[in-house]
């Protein structure tokens, strides 16, 4: 199956509004299942990641509720406890459900099975289990999926699927690298307030993507959980219980907002992102920075002083780094020209840049996104593949490439490798490009199920107010 996508002639002027985070959903999931007493989260992401998270906590014995209607997911959380003690879970190609949910198992008590589809059993995972055995945690990786091997050697590589052999989690001290996926630093902030003795995390080396971690620490602080740091080179973290919110509010998704913050960019004109704001926790909101070295023009809508935050008068706090009525509006008028940027600390937008690089006057070099080959797919070399296809000059490097312009792109069937940033990212091309096509877009609904809508709207939409209160111009 593929999806053609035609091209906009106008520039634009729209308004969309994305789903909520990706990465606050499941940050509130995990810890509203380790919190005392019921928690529901507003605005909540329903797609395949969030859905495998959650039929996971379901399947653990947890109370979940959830409301794909009204977006609210609904979790009764039971002090760190577990009520199961034995599940076999799958997790299809969640990457964050996987690393999440492999550290809290170790707080059960019994035996718990972890796995995925096949890309996830290609999808290393032992410097997280090194870490949790350090703690006192017992965890199995044959590649076979035979279990009867009681160790394995810590040097080799720890694929799913795991076996989790779960018993008073100790704590303790232990080591991880900081520069593979800051998602293992998070599962272990996370789950280490329910160690039986402090826990301190030193990392092994310079930490990438500081925004995640920045972001784990703001939600556990919002369920009551404080954490003692040394910069990002070690963390310690007491014994104690996250507190339930009644009503957690999440922000829209700063990774999905990045396609539409892209568009006019390569169409000119300009489109409103709904419900995110300059000051969001989510690192991938810098993404705008990138746009406005190219030559975008970016602006900030505040709500009115009269306009009560989501929070006020409640029991919820407001939605993470946001206000409720605020947006951000993208403009382009002008050329773009190429930039030279490190991406580490928001790698998942690195790909979107890669779909805007072709467009601008001279060329743009992505550095320090090696961890993006490790991702659904290796993303530095499926994106070096589909561009070329595309007719774009790219040369690859280890960790990132570097993008020419292009002035005769080819008609080109995109490959996705069943990645959805790859099928969003590259469908930005065809608003501008004829003969674009997406292979198997209906992967997507990994972590956004209506994104062509979205994109429709692009086509039909104009704002129909630009209000000036509160604007603000970066």
């Amino acid at each position: 199956m593929t999806k053609l996508i035609h091209p906009i002639p106008r520039p634009l002027d729209a308004s969309v509004r994305v789903p909520g985070s990706k990465s606050l959903t499941n940050r509130a999931l995990l810890i509203a299942a380790l919190a005392e007493g019921k928690t529901t989260l507003i605005n909540a992401l329903f797609s395949d990641d969030s859905h495998y998270f959650a039929s996971a906590l379901k399947d653990l014995g947890f109370d979940v509720s959830l409301d794909a209607s009204n977006k609210n997911m609904t979790v009764v959380g039971l002090s760190g406890k577990i009520p199961a003690s034995k599940a076999n879970l799958f997790i299809g190609n969640a990457g964050t459900a996987a690393r999440f949910l492999t550290a809290f198992l170790t707080l059960g008590n019994g035996e718990y099975i972890l796995d995925g589809e096949p890309r996830m059993r290609e999808r290393p995972i032992d410097d997280l289990v090194n870490a949790l055995e350090q703690l006192g945690a017992k965890i199995q990786s044959p590649r076979s999926g035979d279990f009867s091997r009681l160790s394995h050697n810590p040097e080799e590589q720890i694929y799913p699927p795991l076996k989790i052999f779960a018993s008073n989690f100790a704590g303790g001290k232990t080591r991880i690298a900081g520069n593979i996926s800051s998602q293992y630093l998070s599962a272990l902030l996370m789950i280490a307030p329910y160690a039986q003795s402090p826990v301190e995390i030193e990392l092994s080396t310079q930490l990438n993507s500081k925004p995640y971690i920045d972001m784990t620490l703001s939600i556990m602080r919002d369920f009551g959980m404080d954490v003692k740091r040394d910069e990002y080179k070690s963390f310690h973290i007491r014994p104690k219980t996250y507190s339930p919110i009644p009503n957690y509010s999440i922000e829209s998704d700063a990774s999905a907002a990045s396609y539409f913050f892209a568009a006019p960019a390569i169409c000119g004109g300009t489109v409103r992102v709904e419900n995110i704001s300059r000051k969001s926790v989510q690192g991938d909101i810098d993404f705008l920075d990138v746009l406005a070295e190219m030559g975008c023009i970016i602006n900030e809508t505040l709500p009115p002083p009269s306009l009560p935050q989501d929070g006020e008068g409640t029991d919820s706090p407001p939605a993470l780094g946001g206000v409720r009525g605020g947006h951000i509006e993208v403009s382009c008028d002008s050329s773009l020209k190429g930039v030279d940027v490190d991406m580490r600390d928001i790698s998942d937008t690195a790909q979107t840049l890669a779909a805007v690089a072709p467009f601008a006057s001279s060329p743009t070099r992505i550095r320090g996104i090696a961890s993006a080959r490790v991702k659904e797919t290796d993303r530095v070399s499926a994106v070096c593949a589909e561009l070329k296809r595309l007719g774009v000059k790219v040369e690859e490097y280890e960790d990132g490439m570097k993008i020419y312009p292009c002035k005769n792109f080819k008609p080109a069937s995109i490959k996705t490798y069943n990645d959805h940033r790859m099928a969003m990212a590259f469908s930005l091309i065809g608003l501008r490009v004829k003969g674009v096509q997406i292979e198997n877009p209906d992967c997507v609904s990994k972590t956004f199920p209506n994104y062509f809508d979205v994109i429709d709207e692009l086509r039909t939409q104009k704002l129909k107010h630009k209000g000036q209160e509160g604007k603000q111009r970066f």
